[in-house]
């Protein structure tokens, strides 16, 4: 069981690091960038930030998804995807998913379209707008996600009627 304990440590802090992270680019790093002067430097020093926040989300995802996977195998808990009572564990699964699919996928393909871009130097402030609202979409149902988890996996669970 300490296999588990371990496991359990390593998806905590796993997930602490990337929806911390998440958090900080959403409140903290866009709204900074949209206020700049020049759309061009702040979106050069996104590019260079996204760079290597990027490394450290697919990481920190990678080791979120090994160690949920871990869990579930070891506990025997694969049931619990058939009852509704842990829906968070869908949520987790399905976050988990959608994020991956934005860092392994999406992202890359973003980094070349902004590269194009910003060689034609049409950059819009409202573009660090926009990508606000979506990581602020992304992080309201990740924090959902993580309070279901939270009060889930202490017993407080939807009745199963």
């Amino acid at each position: 069981m300490d296999d588990v304990v371990f496991a359990r440590v390593l998806h905590v802090l796993g997930v602490v690091l990337w929806i911390g992270g998440v958090a900080m680019v959403t409140w903290v790093l866009l709204p900074s960038l949209a206020r700049m002067e020049s759309a061009t430097d702040a979106m050069a020093f996104f590019t260079r930030f996204r760079q290597r926040f990027a490394a450290q989300a697919r990481m920190t995802t990678l080791l979120v998804g090994l160690s949920g996977f871990y869990m579930v195998h070891a506990l025997n808990a694969w049931s619990r995807f058939l009852q509704w009572q842990y829906w968070w564990m869908h949520a987790m699964v399905l976050i988990w998913l959608l994020f991956s699919v934005m860092l392994f996928v999406m992202e890359p393909r973003a980094r070349r379209q902004v590269a194009a871009v910003a060689a034609s130097k049409q950059i819009s402030s409202d573009a660090f707008v926009k990508i606000q609202r979506k990581h602020l979409m992304l992080l309201v149902l990740s924090l959902m996600t993580i309070a279901g988890a939270v009060a889930g996996s202490h017993g407080w669970l939807i009745a199963a009627n």
